[in-house]
């Protein structure tokens, strides 16, 4: 409870923002931390604030986008055995840190106005397919959800189309909508002017 009443307490007022996730273990050599950052600055420089999980990687890119644009840096930190840690990009009043995660993923949904889902892990499907699963089910009004990488998504994509849909009838046909690919910082700031010049920009649930 305490969890919760301190992230809903230092969460309310940051504004506009769109949650940056994506895997720990990416290197800022790499492609896509580089590609995340650009993703990050682009956006903040267009009026949103970005929230990343407050580590290494491609959090840390995205984190470190929105400090060198000058606009909201959210980190919501989780103790873990590895990998994790705060970056230095965040901004000192806007990092939190968690013991569960399903809190932290509560702080996640409520506080963003769109997911950029970059290549992760576990914890980066996690989060992606609880928010669509809360879209699916109407917990939750529907935002923009942009996976970042067509090379690496594809494979997944087909998948839950030939699988879950047309192998099983697991899904329905709507719920392969719920998405968009792309593999630029243009393209996903497009995708999130579109989206809010239709709707209005405000918390979750």
């Amino acid at each position: 409870m305490g969890e919760f009443v301190n992230g809903y307490e230092k969460l309310s007022l940051i504004g506009p923002c769109v949650s940056i996730f994506g895997s720990a273990r990416t290197k800022p050599e790499q492609p896509y931390y580089q590609l995340a950052e650009r993703i990050a600055k682009k956006i903040t420089e267009h009026g949103y604030g970005v929230i990343t999980g407050g580590g290494p990687g491609i959090m840390e890119a995205g984190n470190k986008g929105a400090h060198l644009a000058g606009g909201t840096s959210v980190g919501l930190n989780i103790d873990l055995p590895f990998e994790q840690h705060d970056n230095p990009y965040i901004d000192s009043d806007k990092s939190i840190n968690f013991d569960y995660f399903f809190v932290r993923k509560v702080m996640f949904v409520k506080y963003s106005q769109g997911f950029v889902v970059m290549p992760g892990g576990f914890g980066t499907l996690d989060e992606l397919f609880e928010a669509m699963t809360l879209i699916q089910t109407h917990k939750i009004e529907r935002f923009p959800i942009i996976l970042v990488g067509t090379s690496f998504w594809t494979g997944l994509i087909d998948w839950v189309k030939q699988t879950l849909l047309e192998g099983h009838g697991n899904i329905s046909p709507e719920d392969v909508d719920l998405w968009h690919i792309v593999d630029t910082e243009d393209e996903v700031l497009e995708i999130l002017n579109n989206f809010y010049s239709k709707y209005n920009l405000s918390p979750n649930f």
